[in-house]
């Protein structure tokens, strides 16, 4: 037999793949988002699980630190069976608990996985809307086929993989690429990458107070957000997340995720349109981050008409939500310092039906920064992206601990095409990411072009970041398209062309003259055996 490799059963997709082939074979399994919400829930019934097992071994150690018998019977009782926790752990009745499941025998899986989902949900007001009632006991997968998938997904925990890593998104993110050739195209099924979602946080510190996503999808934004609180600044309690995510699925997935993580958290009470029903309506954030679904088509109905996110504007066009989005974002922006980091793709830099209201943007001094990412960094759409940062103060001040200058009328403009070393191995497709080293360059770039200082007039590298004034834009047809502000340079200029010229001159002069001693020397050779040349 071959000799299994070490880290294969540590291996993430090694494991998402089997599940994925034993749905694929496994009858009732369903279509593609029931395969892949069910293997979902499977994965918050094992994190929840985890966290719980990793709680009460905690537990454990501080009653023996306190001098107490945890095997007492009646400390058993009452810490155990019945505990408190107050790191975020979900106490879980027996029925509920990853241990119960994976001992379950296979012919009552189906059972056993619904009630749990069923205790979960009755015991747990946040958690409470997870779950779609009978997910296990509808499809009733056969004994065999739900066995072998609760012992794969047994494999996935946070000891092996990482604390800090978003498993729940990661496999969201795999059954996204995997299970559907057209999961690309469905609205709203964009899973943002940890390295742009960084990029991002780095960028505009959402370190404390309010945080929004209207496009939250399964939260990874929130989620690596109050990871890089954690490492900066280590309470996450000093923020708070507000959402809202159209997608059913999506939102209870979402809602797992975070619940998971200990986050606080606001989504509604539903999953619903941004734009038809804004569930946030009338409140203001100190930070937005999203990753919106790219070119959105069919989010317009009559009611939008007048709507007063687009009021000071004019109503976004209909065939493409992008500056929707823009204006949505902006509303709900804190009038004095609200800061927003968002993606796009790049066709918003310059839509001719959407000319009047980047017009006005800039006018308005609200962008603060446009920064082009590189190409191939989402595994779901190769399309260019490009990142947004507006700002409702431009005029400066302290800023988590750095004196801002004024920057009125200034645009960054950035251009991280090139920053395409670092590629992704083992990809259906070609993809690269970025790098702590990457992000934090552009980080500096940007909070080094905000701080007292610097001049704006004169910051630039070619090929990467310029400063710009918005007269310079206005010249430009109200263009945010970077690459008609950044110098690109043409490397053919770097020739000294005289002294290219002079060695080409006297290249040529010397076959020339090696030319006519070829052919002296050919005419005398002829002229010695007695021929005459013409």
């Amino acid at each position: 037999m071959a000799k299994k490799k070490a880290d294969e059963s540590f291996n993430l997709d090694t494991i998402l793949f089997k599940c994925r082939d034993i749905l694929r074979q496994a009858r009732n399994s369903g279509s593609f988002f029931e395969k892949r919400d069910m293997m979902l829930t499977l994965v918050f019934l094992r994190f929840i699980g985890e966290k719980y097992e990793y709680g009460v071994e905690n537990l454990r150690k501080k009653l023996i630190e306190d001098g107490i018998d945890p095997d007492d019977p009646n400390m058993i009782v009452a810490f155990q069976d019945d505990p408190t926790f107050t790191d975020g752990t979900f106490p879980l009745f027996p029925e509920a608990r990853w241990s119960t499941i994976i001992n379950t025998p296979a012919p009552q899986l189906n059972i056993t996985l619904d009630a749990a989902l069923r205790s979960i949900a009755t015991n747990s007001v946040s958690l409470k809307g997870c779950f779609v009632e009978g997910t296990f006991t509808t499809r009733n997968l056969a004994p065999n086929d739900i066995k072998k998938l609760v012992d794969e997904v047994n494999k996935i925990n946070h000891k092996s993989f990482g604390e800090e890593k978003d498993l729940i998104g990661r496999v969201y993110e795999y059954f996204l690429k995997e299970f559907a050739v057209n999961a690309t195209k469905e609205e709203g099924e964009f899973y943002t990458p940890h390295d742009v979602v960084q990029l991002i946080a780095t960028m505009i510190e959402p370190f404390d107070g309010t945080l929004y996503d209207p496009c939250c999808g399964s939260g990874g934004m929130f989620i690596q957000s109050t990871e890089l609180v954690r490492a900066k600044l280590g309470d996450i309690s000093r923020i708070n997340v507000y959402g809202q995510e159209k997608e059913a699925a999506t939102y209870r997935l979402a809602k797992m995720n975070l619940a998971l993580r200990g986050i606080s958290h606001h989504l509604g009470d539903t999953n619903d349109s941004t734009f038809t029903h804004d569930l946030h309506k009338g409140l203001y954030f100190n930070y937005i981050m999203a990753n919106p679904p790219f070119n959105l088509k069919g989010w317009y109905n009559d009611n939008l008409k007048n709507d007063s996110r687009w009021a000071d504007y004019t109503t976004p066009p209909e065939s493409n939500a992008n500056y929707a989005w823009i204006l949505h974002i902006l509303s709900h922006l804190k009038p004095l310092d609200g800061v927003a980091g968002f993606l796009l793709a790049n066709g918003a830099l310059g839509d001719s039906d959407t000319l009047n209201i980047r017009q006005q943007l800039i006018k308005n001094d609200k962008v603060e920064a446009i920064v082009v990412l590189p190409r191939e960094l989402f595994i779901t759409t190769d399309i260019s992206v490009t990142l947004w940062i507006l700002n409702q103060n431009k005029k400066g001040g302290n800023y988590h601990g750095r004196k801002l200058r004024n920057r009125e009328h200034e645009v960054l403009f950035m251009d991280l095409r090139t920053w395409k070393d670092n590629p992704v191995k083992n990809e259906n497709k070609k993809k690269v990411r970025l790098v702590d080293d990457q992000i934090q360059r552009a980080a500096d770039i940007y909070h080094t072009w905000q701080s007292e200082g610097t001049d704006g007039t004169h910051y630039e590298v070619p090929e990467l970041y310029r400063s710009v004034h918005d007269t310079e834009i206005e010249n430009n047809g109200w263009s945010l398209a970077p690459s008609k502000y950044i110098e690109f340079i043409d490397h053919d200029l770097d020739i000294d062309y005289e002294a290219e010229m002079a060695r080409i001159q006297a290249e040529m002069r010397d076959i020339l003259k090696s030319e006519k001693q070829s052919q002296k020397m050919l005419e005398e050779a002829f002229r010695g055996i007695g021929y005459g040349i013409d």
